[in-house]
């Protein structure tokens, strides 16, 4: 027996949070009964298990891509907006899902699988893992600046986790940074720098973890290696 939302995130529908989600929405039927209570257990070898009207079944292997994804593309398999997606770019023969999110207007590195352990791993919090990004803003930033990001900003009197801050850059124009963070709330990064009043010209994800974006092009995906695996696990 396996919980069913394990069951539905080893069968690469979603992370187990959002699988959580989709059982609490009535979205998920066990034996052609809708199933709404979390923490309901199904016979993985036996059980007729759909979400949305559509069977799934636990793969036969597991797949771990890296995306560089392009800015103007929605992290979802379908948007209800009608935009492109980042499942537009992926040709797979097994369903996939994305760890984690990545803005509309955000550019950069993001995992595609249908292991739905693997996806736990990174985007639980009590994991913390590091996730770095490029930022490219107007203008000039002072260190008095850079020294809030560092210890936290303050929004709508709650103070924002700390983060890692590193000059790169300055070009006349526009300043580049290095933002670390290891929590990774929704719109952390861009939240951040409104905060201070700045404005943010590009936004890419440059690393999870210890595995790099690299020279990977804008649009195209690459298997990741066992070693990149196992650094999560």
């Amino acid at each position: 027996m396996m919980r069913l939302n394990k069951f539905l995130s080893s069968c690469g529908v979603a992370s187990r949070r959002k699988c959580d989600e989709l059982i609490s929405q009535g979205r998920v039927t066990v034996g052609g009964k809708v199933v709404q209570e979390l923490g309901v257990s199904v016979n993985e070898k036996k059980d007729v298990v759909c979400v949305d009207g559509e069977r799934v079944m636990l793969p036969n292997e597991l797949v771990y891509l890296k995306l560089n994804k392009p800015k103007g593309y929605a992290c979802t398999a379908k948007d209800e907006k009608g935009r492109k997606t980042i499942f537009d770019l992926v040709k797979s023969d097994v369903r996939l899902f994305n760890v984690g999110r990545l803005d509309y207007d955000t550019e950069g590195l993001i995992f595609l699988t249908n292991d739905g352990n693997f996806a736990n791993l990174i985007t639980h919090p009590k994991f913390h893992i590091e996730k770095e990004y490029q930022v490219t803003i107007e203008g000039e930033i002072k260190e008095s600046e850079i020294a809030v990001l560092r210890a936290g900003v303050v929004e709508n009197g709650v103070r924002m986790p700390k983060a890692k801050v590193k000059f790169l850059s300055y070009d006349g124009k526009n300043t580049k940074l290095s933002v670390v963070i290891d929590e990774g709330q929704n719109r952390q990064v861009r939240r951040m720098f409104d905060c201070i009043g700045k404005t943010i010209v590009l936004l890419k994800r440059i690393r999870i973890g210890s595995v790099r974006l690299g020279g990977l092009s804008r649009g195209k995906t690459k298997p990741m290696t066992a070693e990149e695996i196992e650094s999560f696990k």
